[in-house]
């Protein structure tokens, strides 16, 4: 060991980082989408996650590298799209688990926080030795480690990790998705350290003018993560004036009188700014403040009915025949633009049900309902259908008078996809 290094990395270093991969996955995305491994599109699917992460940062106050890791890690768990999203949200997932209530880290620290991430990207594919992805990330950990334990400087880590991921696949298939996905998230974010941009990418520090006509545009991919439910005693609070003040910085607003107090539940992306809000309406109690990236209880308030049915729609006309196949809620998705984890456990929080049975038509679809499964616990089951038919013959087995794990079970059956 040197011992020499003292470099420390600031949150503006990890928001330049991060500018730098999202400017990488920019330019690679539609190259991304020829490859195979990681479902189709995963370029545009990496973006939208991506997205998301970065959208996560923007106009946040807190400038220490623990909270923004965090707050990134949110953003892209949240807004994984397809099976390549997921698995890029739980490197930020490990990344920031890492980083937790760090204001500045050391280039050992991040590198560290960097390994965790890459085995937490991992525990999301099947562990399959010769699995392209899981080779080059196992690799790529492994050189970051070796950096890591000499006290190299982040760049000198990030090169290492990078140079031992491209060794492990050399004479390996080029047109595997999962090891260039790595390789153009660990340029890009060498690229953010230096100031390197070279695409038009979003500036966090400039804002989102840097974007071009007719170039993706990240503020397309916010989410609104955070779940907040409270009471305000005020009678004389006019409901659909505050229902619509307030869907003005959430994806879902509900207000309702209930005796002398006004109920509402929201999510948003800014707590605080609903807080400073909230405590000019009048008194308020019973306040819950849900991080719906993280696994969590889906509370019950006054559903309508005791279990539902989601499943995913592509068009008005799969829309209506699900309709008519007793599909409860309709999330809009393809396999080309899935839905979003934000999407399903938005829909799972519509307070429709107090449990749910989400069925999907297709494998592009599974890591993602297999993600908002781990974050909505046990009231939630999941029917992994490969095509729309066996959806068809799942949804005819569904009965609103069994329990969610009831149906599912089932409807599996039915499906024809267990005995």
């Amino acid at each position: 060991m040197t011992g020499q290094n003292r470099e420390v990395i600031t949150g503006s270093d990890f928001k330049r980082m991060l500018s730098g991969a999202y400017s990488e996955f920019l330019l690679d995305y539609e190259d991304l989408n020829g490859l195979r491994g990681m479902g189709q599109l995963p370029g545009t699917h990496i973006l939208h996650t991506i997205g998301a992460a970065i959208m996560s940062l923007y106009e946040v106050k807190d400038d220490s590298i623990g909270g923004l890791a965090r707050r990134a890690a949110t953003g892209a768990v949240f807004g994984a799209r397809g099976s390549a999203g997921v698995v890029l949200a739980q490197m930020f997932r490990g990344l920031g688990k890492g980083l937790i209530g760090k204001q500045d880290a050391t280039s050992s620290e991040f590198g560290k926080a960097f390994q965790y991430g890459i085995l937490y990207a991992q525990r999301v594919i099947p562990d399959q030795p010769q699995n392209p992805f899981i080779m080059n990330a196992r690799a790529v950990a492994k050189g970051a480690y070796h950096a890591v334990r000499d006290n190299e400087p982040i760049t000198e880590i990030l090169q290492a990790a990078l140079a031992s991921g491209k060794e492990a696949m050399a004479g390996i298939d080029e047109k595997e998705a999962g090891p260039r996905i790595m390789s153009a998230f660990l340029e890009g974010c060498l690229k953010g350290l230096d100031g390197n941009f070279v695409s038009p990418a979003v500036s966090l520090s400039l804002g989102l003018n840097a974007q071009q006509p007719g170039m993706p545009n990240p503020a397309k991919d916010r989410v609104r993560a955070y779940c907040v439910r409270m009471l305000i005693r005020n009678p004389k609070l006019n409901v659909p004036k505050l229902e619509k003040q307030l869907h003005q910085f959430s994806s879902f607003a509900l207000v309702e009188r209930e005796e002398r107090y006004i109920s509402v539940h929201i999510h948003t992306d800014h707590v605080g700014q609903l807080m400073e809000l909230a405590v000019g309406w009048g008194p308020l109690r019973d306040v819950h403040i849900t991080n719906m990236s993280e696994s969590h209880a889906l509370g019950v308030h006054d559903a309508l009915m005791p279990v539902g049915l989601l499943a995913v729609a592509e068009n008005k006309v799969q829309a209506k025949e699900m309709e008519d196949d007793g599909i409860n809620i309709i999330v809009p998705g393809s396999e080309q633009a899935g839905p979003s984890v934000a999407e399903l456990v938005n829909a799972a929080h519509s307070d429709l049900a107090e449990s749910y049975v989400m069925v999907a038509w297709s494998p592009e679809f599974w890591l993602v309902f297999r993600q908002a499964k781990r974050l909505l616990g046990s009231r939630v089951e999941l029917v992994l259908c490969a095509n729309k038919n066996q959806q068809a013959a799942a949804c005819k087995a569904f009965d609103l008078q069994k329990t969610a794990a009831e149906n599912a079970h089932d409807m599996t059956i039915a499906a024809g996809l267990k005995k």
